[in-house]
């Protein structure tokens, strides 16, 4: 059976995407190729315990939930986690995975919410932006702007339009907790009129960086 290397399987409240607020089930698996400067999860670089798919699952339903969230880290790291994306679908939870779009989302089963990051230059990763993966966005998908700075949203901003992202799904700007003064952002957005998402991470507001929140 696939095994799996994971950080940590927690409930908590979805703090961001379109299902923002929900009791969410958050399998974090351990392990990410990427470096970005505002990275707030840097402890599931590495570490973790290996668990099978039939424990996750047992982890996952006792937390009595619709929603799953598969996250990490970078979850596609790992090659068992498509098995374990199909498997919380047909156990008939609403899954959604946050990827940073640095690995090919292609084989990822269609009824899962992508929620996919293009990395901003102010990440220090824009370099590692694989653009093939927007082909793969279908409309229950999202893309995710996390902007630090007037650079950042300029960038994101050119995206939109270079790939026609708002026809494809929905499209969520964040500021950079603790950098990017979300009052300024917003202004931004509402000047330019883009046909995009704000959001704000709610579990920060509530409970700051604590992990397993």
């Amino acid at each position: 059976m696939p095994r799996l290397r994971i950080t940590e399987i927690f409930h908590s409240l979805q703090g961001e995407s379109a299902s923002v607020g929900w009791r969410t089930a958050f399998v974090r698996l351990t392990g990410c190729p990427l470096r970005c400067g505002y990275c707030d999860t840097a402890y599931a670089f590495s570490g973790g315990d290996w668990r099978d798919i039939d424990e996750i699952l047992a982890s996952v339903a006792g937390f009595d939930v619709r929603y799953v969230t598969v996250t990490g880290g970078e979850p596609l790291a790992q090659p068992d986690c498509l098995a374990l994306l199909g498997a919380l679908c047909d156990a008939g939870y609403r899954v959604s995975l946050e990827t940073s779009g640095a690995l090919d989302v292609a084989d990822v089963d269609p009824r899962v919410i992508k929620v996919m990051d293009l990395k901003t230059p102010g990440s220090g990763e824009v370099g590692r932006n694989r653009y093939d993966n927007v082909g793969h966005l279908g409309a229950h998908d999202q893309v995710k702007f996390v902007i630090a700075d007037r650079a950042d949203y300029d960038w994101s901003r050119e995206q939109l339009a270079r790939w026609d992202l708002p026809s494809r799904c929905d499209v969520l700007f964040s500021p950079v907790a603790g950098v990017m003064d979300p009052a300024q952002l917003a202004d931004w957005i509402l000047d330019d009129r883009l046909d995009v998402r704000f959001q704000l991470q709610l579990h920060k507001i509530l409970w700051g960086n604590e992990p397993g929140r």
